[in-house]
This record gives structure tokens, sequence and C-alpha cells, in this order.
């Protein structure tokens, strides 16, 4: 009988590939765009434990020293193309603490 396959993604924080299972997603929600293409809300900064949101995601290990990397790198902007500001980080962290 054949393995399933399991599906690989790579940490941004310690650039480590792992199984899908012992990262957490986060996503950057889709922008909210007016009938004539102009963005009328900023999409939110979110932390996916599911995996199902919908948005550009980026994955990061469960503990806040790969999290911390990641910031520190500037890696989050370049995942989702924009800056974010350092109170998004603090209440993602915050939630990434309780998972641990």
């Amino acid at each position: 009988m054949k393995q399933k396959k399991i599906p690989m993604r790579k940490c941004i924080g310690c650039n480590e590939m792992k199984p899908k299972r012992e990262l957490v997603r986060v996503v950057k929600a889709p922008d909210i765009k007016n009938d004539n293409g102009e963005i009328v809300e900023k999409g939110e900064l979110s932390l996916d434990l599911i995996g199902k949101k919908p948005g550009r995601g980026a994955y990061v290990c469960k503990n806040t020293e790969c999290f911390e990397k990641a910031i520190k790198a500037k890696r989050f902007e370049k995942a989702f193309k924009g800056q974010i500001p350092d109170s998004i980080f603090e209440g993602i962290k915050e939630e990434l603490k309780k998972v641990e």
C-alpha cells in the first residue's frame, strides 16, 4: 500500500521545511474594493489555526522564537507585499503564545 504524501511548507522564521501540521499559518485577508476597483478596506492579518481562511498565507513554527526572527528580518512584509504595523504583530504574538 502506498504511503500518503505529507505536505511540506517552509517556516519563514527559521527557513526549514517542515510538515504542514507542525506549522501555523499567518494569513492576510483579501482587500475589499469598490465598483471602481479602488481599495476601500485593507485586509487584516491574523493567525489561521485551521488553515482554511481565504487570503495570502505564510507559515511559521509554533514558537515565538521563529516568529520574532521573521519580524526582525521583515519576512512578513515581503510575503504580504506591504508595511505591517507593530501593533498587529503584538496581537498575533499573544495568540501564538496560547497555541504553544
